[in-house]
């Protein structure tokens, strides 16, 4: 038998090669190349075996050489400018497959290489030129139908990207990639249940495939189905621990369920294994926020802040956290970083919370309109006109409540305003309000939020109201009471408390609705105001209703506090106990709005950096007048706060001036 030619040599090598059998393909081509040394091919093949290795720095030597046995082989310059993107050298990429198309117009993969080369240069405009290009010489060329795909979603272009994905995967259904990729396509779309789909497609085809397994639980996430998520996340962290991305989703699902501290730890997992992750800094700073750590949160911002200087969520998470240390001005300037990065509703909404807080109403209000969409709150969508100031005259008006409770009773206030605009006042608040509302001045109608709805003319969110008259500062109102108590109500109580005081009747309340995210800091237990019973002469009783009445049972005795609040229904029970009472002690909570528009004496206890209508100082307001402020003063520091509230609950057991005495009338 003849021997073998260098011809059928290499045609041996590139049958192994095709095969995956690479040790006995390089075997070959250095076989071929102890009888030829130049031989262009096999200097050519030995590189991409290197290239396919990993081996990135030997395949370019090799290709090189490549090159010099042959300086006009398209394809070797073409594969040399893929080995420059495995280096991150991506301008001799580009010029690489540049050199390509110089010798050869009408190579797809030098097209399709160029592309990438482009795209990861921010090139997309051009990249997606390239793609095309490589398409429209070779139609069925799934991976560059992929790329285009990517490109097209990175400019926002989601319809042409899904088209270009799906022609991917009608030329290969079995591209798992492809499938991911569509679904992260979808997903950034808002289309979550086709994009799980496509998650749970790929990973039919590719089980092991992590970053499917990733992108399925931040898509699970975005549905609000967290348990599914985790799952879904420790499997892809199953296949690879290390993965520090999916690290990084882990902590943002178990922040959505409250679980912080696991969640600081799945961040810090993610930072061990890549410790410049802008993102994951900034998920750790979000989370000590929530802890109270405002300190380490500032650290975790600026450190992700040094990774990326025109991170603009960061600039955002940072803002936070120096407004809640009371660093107003370095606050203020780091959310117009972010707005200046980019003006999303989430800065918009801090901001407006920063100028209200100072008390700055004018540039304040407007910003404050990207509430609903930085907290996804759905907009009330009518068919007549959301009223922007005009006239009233004989128009009827729908205010319709939003928020808590107790934003409702503090913006009701507005309502003799616009009635004396001439309009006809109809309120839309929870049911629990409507009794306590329909005694309200300037109000006409109320409605049940959930019931029909009478006719009207013209609607406007409750804490929009301000926001359409100016309000400053001086143009708050402030005439109190503007709520009013049923006089059977009133009596009902008066009778359940009798008439045999043994002092100061007081009222408190220490815990807000749990839905709030601020119960954390403006909360109090019960427990902690159990000095307050060292002032002799006071009765405490309880103006808790729901969630935290359950700490009166566990003190060491129950009976220091009187508690009838099982008789109470809906707030405007709650209103004619407070008439009762010579003064309430509560946190910012529903019970301090309520005493405070029934002009009732009431101590409200703050955090540190207080909700923003409180402003940053004084222990007065002018949403209230007859409302004294407890301030913190520092975070979390209540320990301060009580001694104080005893010593002026000393004196005014002493002075003897009992509000209730002159009381407001009640009936109206």
């Amino acid at each position: 038998m003849p021997p073998l030619t260098v011809p059928q040599i290499l045609d041996l090598g590139l049958q192994h090669h095709k095969a995956g059998r690479l040790v006995e393909a390089e075997a070959v081509y250095r076989q071929i190349l102890a009888v030829q040394p130049n031989h262009a091919d096999a200097w050519h093949m030995l590189g991409l075996i290197a290239h396919q290795a990993g081996h990135h720095d030997l395949a370019l030597e090799r290709l090189r050489q490549a090159i010099a046995c042959d300086p006009n082989n398209a394809t070797v310059y073409s594969n040399l400018g893929a080995v420059y993107q495995a280096l991150g050298r991506f301008d001799e990429a580009i010029d690489s497959e540049r050199r390509a198309l110089q010798l050869n117009a009408a190579l797809p993969e030098a097209h399709h290489n160029l592309g990438l080369a482009l795209a990861r240069r921010c090139q997309l405009e051009e990249a997606i030129a390239s793609f095309r290009r490589a398409i429209q010489i070779q139609p069925n060329y799934a991976e560059a139908h992929y790329n285009l795909g990517a490109a097209l979603a990175e400019l926002n272009r989601l319809e042409e990207a899904v088209a270009a994905l799906r022609q991917s995967l009608a030329l290969n259904p079995y591209f798992a990639e492809a499938h991911n990729n569509l679904g992260v396509v979808l997903e950034k779309d808002g289309r979550f249940e086709d994009a799980i789909a496509a998650y749970r497609r790929a990973l039919e085809i590719k089980p092991d495939y992590a970053k499917a397994h990733k992108n399925l639980g931040n898509a699970l996430r975005l549905q609000g189905r967290l348990d599914e998520a985790i799952d879904a996340i420790r499997r892809a962290l199953e296949i690879n621990p290390d993965y520090a991305e999916a690290h990084n989703s882990l902590g943002a699902i178990l922040a959505d369920k409250g679980r912080y501290d696991e969640a600081m730890s799945a961040y810090r997992r993610a930072l061990e294994r890549k410790p410049a992750y802008a993102e994951a800094l900034n998920n750790l700073g979000n989370a000590l926020q929530e802890q109270g750590d405002f300190e380490a949160a500032v650290t975790a911002c600026h450190r992700a802040l040094e990774l990326d200087a025109d991170y603009s969520e960061a600039y955002n998470t940072l803002s936070v956290a120096l407004r809640e240390l009371g660093r107003m001005d370095e606050a203020v300037l780091a959310c117009r970083r972010a707005l200046e990065l980019g003006p999303d509703a989430a800065a918009k909404f801090r901001m407006s919370i920063l100028l209200l807080l100072r008390g700055d109403f004018e540039q304040g209000w407007p910003f404050y309109e990207a509430r609903w969409e930085a907290t996804k709150s759905p907009k009330r969508d009518f068919c007549q006109p959301m009223w922007d100031g005009s006239p009233l005259q004989d128009r009827r008006i729908l205010i319709h409540a939003e928020q808590g409770f107790g934003d409702a009773i503090h913006f009701v206030r507005y309502a003799p305003l616009l009635a004396a605009r001439g309009g006809e006042v109809v309120i839309e608040c929870p049911r629990i309000l409507v009794e306590l509302f329909r005694r309200a001045k300037g109000v006409s109608e109320i409605v049940a939020a959930g019931d029909p709805l009478p006719g009207f003319d013209l609607h406007v969110p409750m804490l929009s109201v301000p926001v359409v008259l100016q309000t400053t500062r001086e143009s708050i109102p402030q005439d109190v009471p503007y709520l009013f108590v049923d006089p059977h109500r009133r009596a009902f109580w008066k009778a359940r408390l009798g008439c045999n005081r043994t002092g100061l009747r007081v009222g408190l309340a220490w815990a807000g609705n749990p839905q709030n995210r601020q119960n954390r800091k403006r909360n109090i237990s019960l427990e902690m105001l159990l000095p307050l019973w060292r002032a002799e002469g006071v009765e405490f009783f309880s103006v808790q209703v729901g969630p935290g009445t359950e700490q009166i049972r566990q003190l060491p005795d129950s009976t220091v506090i009187v508690d009838h609040t099982d008789h109470i229904q809906d707030f405007a029970d709650t209103a004619a106990l407070i008439m009762e009472l010579d003064l309430i002690i509560s946190v910012d909570t529903a019970v301090a709005h309520l005493a405070g528009a029934l002009a009732r004496p009431v101590w409200t206890l703050l955090p540190f950096i207080p909700d923003w209508r409180w402003g940053l100082e004084g222990e007065r307001t002018p949403w209230y007048p007859t409302m004294h402020l407890f301030r913190q003063p520092g975070v979390g520091d209540w320990d301060s706060v009580i001694p104080h509230v005893i010593r002026e609950l000393r004196q005014l057991r002493d002075g003897g001036a009992l509000a209730s005495r002159n009381s407001p009338s009640v009936d109206r």
